[in-house]
């Protein structure tokens, strides 16, 4: 649609990304409920990533899943006290914990894969080969934009 030709609501870009994501979240949510999974959306990342690479630290976590320490805290607490995860010293740092996911953890992420590949595919229903690659294309520019930004607001408020 030629600028022009826009009304105000078509250019509100960061509600509607909030609102897909929420949407998105929902019903991923509700899906996994549906199939007697019991993370949350939020808490297959965690076991997805600890699957892939074992023993990892509340940081790394942190890091990847773009999470403040204290969420990520309350994430890995809950994972723990139902069984899916453990924390256990580093054997080459004493300061450090490292979270290991368990075989129920492994299983509950073996059971929530093939609803979450489910969801992609309706995410990608519909549209074309191109239309997704434009899809990615501007979700990937998220992290190249706003990861410069978020580096920078740190550093302000850490000076």
């Amino acid at each position: 649609m030629p600028k022009e030709d826009r009304t105000p609501q078509d250019d509100r870009l960061i509600y509607q990304v909030f609102m897909a994501q929420q949407k998105l979240r929902i019903y991923l949510k509700s899906a996994l409920l549906a199939e007697g999974v019991k993370v949350t959306p939020t808490q297959t990342g965690i076991l997805f990533l600890l699957k892939r690479k074992n023993g990892l630290t509340m940081t790394e976590l942190s890091q990847v899943l773009a999470a403040d320490n204290s969420t990520m805290t309350g994430l890995v607490d809950r994972l723990e006290k139902s069984g899916f995860v453990v924390r256990e010293a580093s054997p080459t740092d004493r300061r450090a914990l490292l979270v290991r996911i368990t075989q129920e953890g492994i299983d509950e992420i073996d059971r929530a894969q093939p609803i979450i590949k489910r969801v992609n595919e309706e995410i990608s229903s519909g549209f074309s080969e191109g239309e997704i690659a434009a899809f990615k294309k501007v979700l990937n520019s998220f992290f190249q934009k706003f990861n410069k930004t978020e580096s920078a607001a740190l550093r302000k408020v850490a000076l």
